[in-house]
């Protein structure tokens, strides 16, 4: 159980760091996550949907095809659908992808923020908390009610899980 109290908290300093929003997608298999969690507003969420942003995303690209960390103002010449600027309208200005791969598994998201850029060190310390969620979750099949109830009352949206 001490894995699932960790893996609360590793969410709630995710949450806590990404002022306008984040969602990660753990153990990603061909396009599916074993574990998507997402804090953005209900508005882009739906918008995001609505309009298949995904498959445009420069974002979601980055993280399938790369490791490490990159910020989103750096991928703008590669968002010819005008995702980023739609993110923008919906208060998510800045943020950074962080992609990693461990043990054959690749866990990536995306960390909005709609004040400043985020600082090198909170872009380190994001890419280390994903990391250690990335390696909590590697053989948890399911999530305790208790994490469900913690992700509820941050309104983490949990799918996949």
């Amino acid at each position: 159980m001490a894995n699932q109290e960790k893996i609360s908290e590793l969410i709630e300093r995710l949450h806590a760091a990404s002022p306008a929003g984040f969602a990660a997608g753990l153990h990603v298999t061909f396009t599916t996550p074993r574990y998507m969690f997402q804090s953005y507003e209900k508005s882009w969420l739906d918008t995001y949907s609505r309009l298949g942003l995904v498959l445009r995303d420069p974002v979601v690209r980055w993280g399938f095809s790369n490791t490490g960390s990159i910020r989103w103002s750096e991928l703008a010449d590669q968002d010819e659908a005008g995702v980023l600027q739609r993110a923008a309208e919906h208060g998510l200005r800045y943020g950074s992808v962080i992609a990693i791969v461990r043990k054959g598994s690749r866990s990536m998201g995306g960390f909005a923020r709609g004040d400043r850029e985020q600082t090198d060190e909170e872009v380190a310390g994001l890419t280390a908390d994903l990391t250690e969620l990335h390696d909590l979750t590697q053989k948890v099949e399911h999530l305790s009610p208790s994490v469900h109830e913690t992700l509820k009352q941050m309104s983490i949206y949990l799918t996949h899980g």
